[in-house]
């Protein structure tokens, strides 16, 4: 971890995120030979706080650069870092297709249910009701659709060998989240497949809430529409899309 001011929001999670990747980089011994891949939004100023190489990708385009970089250096460990509107709009197709094919890489989605760096639009996971620039009425069912559970989604494909959901919006499950992450890390350096974790995070500023409100709303509205637990563990059952609800 680099020590240098956050630019980010006061309330933002990125923050927490960044620290915890960057402990698991050093708890894992990883350092020397991590690539990082970081996309369009937010989520793209990773490589300032995190002192290990690093790609900057076109947006949503971070799983096929990753891909990419593994592929021509599979000695290092490369993982990805992607917001919702990258990882969940845009960058669909790549994910998917990384996915299930098992590229040997980790992937760190950070789901805040909103455009945070373009203006606050909605978002393939903006929730029912919830407004943004794009739907200041709210969200609605009947002409936006339901918002997207990709954690669900990712579990189901047979390249994935990891995929968990945690939240950032409590000590307690800010610890679970990074167990999470350590094994989403892990089946990368076992050469067993892809690993995937969906993080549960705020953002006051397009939400334009405090920064309190913003840890309770994921607490009360995201969690019971994103369940959090374990959605696929090839070590833990050997099954294909099986859901372990609170794995350890």
């Amino acid at each position: 971890m680099v020590d240098r001011a956050t630019h980010y929001c006061p309330g933002c999670h990125h923050g927490i995120a960044h620290r915890m990747v960057a402990e698991l980089i050093d708890e894992l011994g990883l350092k020397e030979r991590t690539i990082a891949v970081s996309s369009i939004g937010c989520s793209v100023f990773l490589y300032n706080y995190i002192d290990v190489d690093a790609v900057e990708a076109p947006h949503g385009r971070a799983p096929a650069v990753a891909t990419g970089v593994k592929r021509a250096r599979p000695d290092k460990f490369v993982f990805t870092y992607q917001g919702d509107g990258d990882l969940a709009s845009i960058g669909m197709a790549e994910i998917m297709h990384a996915a299930n094919r098992g590229e040997r890489m980790s992937v760190i989605f950070v789901n805040n249910t909103v455009y945070g760096m373009t203006g606050g639009q909605m978002a393939p996971t903006t929730l029912i009701g919830q407004k943004t620039t794009t739907c200041p009425g709210g969200r609605c069912k009947d002409t936006e659709g339901s918002p997207i559970r990709m954690s669900e989604i990712i579990a189901q494909l047979g390249g994935v060998a990891f995929c968990a959901r945690g939240s950032l919006d409590s000590v307690k499950n800010i610890r679970q989240a990074k167990k999470y992450m350590r094994q989403a890390f892990e089946v990368q350096t076992k050469g067993q497949g892809f690993g995937f974790v969906e993080l549960l995070a705020g953002c006051p500023t397009n939400w334009r809430v405090s920064a309190i409100a913003a840890n309770k709303r994921i607490t009360d509205e995201m969690i019971p529409y994103f369940p959090l637990g374990v959605y696929k563990d090839i070590e833990a059952d050997g099954t294909c899309g099986s859901l372990i609800q609170g794995g350890e």
